[in-house]
């Protein structure tokens, strides 16, 4: 029977948990130590492979999802969770998989779990990514079995092959994959239609207060420099390191000899005010980027989501920009 709790029985029920864990109740835990090695799970002291004969995790089951990325993963996979993580950004379920996730509940931001809607769910399975969920992992498994990959550790569709030897479903992870590089190779062909296979590419992202220059590392890198084999800016990977990205001025951009741009701006009203700016500055419009109508603005939604379902959907709109200009 589903309960309510209220703030201060949450707080005890908590500390009761955590009591209870110190004496060996359940909890799993997932070793993720390198991507591609077999992924075992603990449960009452029992160790079961991921690998091979029954999937550990029936798909039917209450699955709650703490990491974005996990819940897209499962979403990809076929698998709705009973309630999920929200974007704390928008405050709810990102925009382009709202409407998949229709009926789950809402568990709060990744960093800042509801443990009272985690409860109320009374989860078979909790989901999470050992990245960004590491603050809240002991708490949680204290809750459900925690299963967890590292969006650290190998790209996204090890990542989903991951997730679908827990539950069952490897054989729609590799067609889904298989989907993906197919569809990768179309909208390549597009782009360098239109770029030519030479061209210099970049993305920027504009904020409110800040311009960043999107590194070859994830979320972007990958999708624009590996699948669709598009050429970077010289000198990107010394200039972004192995961060996500750099921070710019827009005085620099002309020194950075982009052929096109791929533009992301921040979905509120201050970063397109501030993208409008740019946008009247001579800087801007001497670009040969700009001055080539060669400047595509994204779905930052869908480019920014490094999950097996965000890329493929970022391969969605470029085919879409690239195809009806």
């Amino acid at each position: 029977m589903k309960f309510i709790i209220k703030p201060l029985l949450l707080l005890l029920f908590i500390m009761l948990l955590v009591a209870c864990g110190q004496t060996g109740e359940t909890t799993a835990d997932v070793e993720t130590s390198s991507a591609g090695e077999d992924a075992a799970v603990t449960e009452n002291g029992n160790e079961t492979e991921a690998d091979g004969g029954e999937p550990m995790v029936d798909p039917d089951s209450v699955i709650a999802s703490m990491s974005i990325h996990m819940t897209n993963n499962l979403l990809a996979l076929g698998i709705k969770p009973a309630g999920s993580a929200i974007g704390g950004g928008v405050g709810d379920f990102l925009p382009h998989v709202a409407d998949l996730l229709e009926g789950s509940a809402k568990l709060g931001v990744v960093t800042s779990p509801d443990m009272e809607a985690i409860l109320a769910l009374e989860p078979d399975y909790i989901f999470t990514d050992a990245h960004f969920g590491a603050e809240s992992l002991d708490t949680l498994e204290k809750i459900a079995p925690v299963i967890s990959t590292d969006i650290d550790e190998g790209t996204w569709r090890d990542h989903l092959l991951e997730t679908a030897s827990y539950v069952g479903r490897e054989q729609v992870a590799e067609q889904f994959i298989e989907a993906y590089e197919e569809k990768a190779e179309r909208v390549k062909s597009f782009i360098h239609d239109e770029l030519g296979e030479e061209a210099k590419v970049m993305a920027i992202r504009v904020s409110a207060k800040e311009m960043r220059v999107m590194s070859m590392n994830r979320p972007m890198g990958p999708i624009m420099f590996d699948d669709l084999g598009l050429t970077p800016i010289d000198g990107l990977e010394e200039m972004t390191g192995d961060e996500p990205f750099a921070v710019i001025s827009k005085e620099v951009l002309p020194d950075l000899g982009a052929d096109a741009i791929f533009l992301i701006v921040n979905n509120d009203d201050d970063a397109k005010r501030s993208f409008d700016e740019l946008a009247k500055n001579p800087v801007w419009n001497n670009l040969e980027a700009v001055k080539n109508n060669h400047v595509y603005t994204l779905d930052g939604q869908t480019w920014l989501d490094y999950s097996a379902l965000g890329q493929d959907m970022a391969l969605d709109d470029a085919e879409k920009l690239f195809t009806e200009q």
